[in-house]
């Protein structure tokens, strides 16, 4: 386990309305949906994220495993809070966001209900390594943050992306400091990859159904072709996350301290372009 000092960081976004266009990622009709549904998803998430590792909080002996595990906990209750604030804005605007954040919640619930803890724990493990891999193409890819063009929502995300990026690991220590077997971990990813990518599939279909633009065919069509050329769908981000499930594997094995530390300074040093967001 790398010693690593997680800290919470006291954010707040504001949305006015009016303040993004309809089709906010670069005037992109399937991504902008996109965007909107994964936004949809993560305040429900969170609050899962953090059920499944507080579960085990006092079995966990290690200090600073402990003390990760209480700056991942104020990360995520907040990352879950500005998230609600976006969906809100998205809602305005026409998303459907409040369906989606519902439904996920619903499904998470069943989950608490009927699984077992270390699987939930397995699924957070998992699904902590999706964001951060994610979380790491927006960090380098300049193409990828291009489009998010210089509105709110690339704030949100560029911060969201950062503290995903630090906390990677502590979800997946946990796991392992529980007793939480191999095989548990990696059967749980192979679910949590099928699911998601229905959800994502099936949930943007959804949405999209919802939008006067997509029934023009040209545009929607253009729009699912330039899918193809998206930094988040490169081969590499497919590597990234099928990595996962070879035996051994942990998320520090990319290193990226170098990157954290870069980003760092850029959101939040003494000049720093979201400095002025802290509370």
């Amino acid at each position: 386990m790398t010693e690593r000092t997680i800290r919470t960081r006291r954010v707040a976004f504001d949305h006015p309305k009016g303040s993004m266009r309809r089709h906010y990622v670069d005037g992109d009709l399937v991504m902008s949906h996109v965007v909107a549904l994964l936004s949809a998803t993560f305040p429900p998430g969170e609050d899962f994220f953090v059920r499944s590792v507080r579960h085990y909080r006092d079995r966990i002996t290690d200090p600073d495993l402990a003390e990760q595990v209480r700056g991942f906990i104020g990360q995520e209750v907040v990352h879950g809070r500005e998230h609600d604030r976006l969906n809100r804005a998205l809602h305005e605007m026409g998303y459907p966001t409040r369906h989606f954040s519902a439904v996920v919640r619903r499904d998470l619930g069943l989950a608490d209900r009927f699984l077992p803890p270390i699987v939930r724990l397995g699924f957070t493990a998992g699904l902590e390594h999706y964001t951060a891999t994610l979380a790491e193409v927006l960090l380098t890819s300049p193409r990828a943050q291009a489009l998010l063009g210089d509105t709110e929502v690339r704030s949100v995300l560029l911060w969201h992306a950062l503290e995903e990026s630090e906390h990677k690991a502590v979800a997946f220590d946990v796991f392992r400091h529980v007793g939480g077997s191999e095989r548990t971990r990696i059967r749980t990813m192979r679910w949590i990859s099928a699911g998601f990518l229905l959800l994502v599939i099936t949930g943007t279909l959804v949405s999209l159904a919802t939008d006067r633009a997509a029934y023009r065919p040209g545009r929607l069509l253009r729009s699912i072709a330039g899918l193809r050329h998206s930094p988040f769908l490169a081969p590499e981000v497919v590597r990234r996350l099928r990595a996962y499930n070879k035996p051994g594997f942990h998320p520090d094995d990319l290193d990226n301290t170098e990157l954290l530390e870069r980003w760092r300074e850029e959101l939040f040093g003494t000049e720093g372009a979201l400095t002025a967001k802290l509370k």
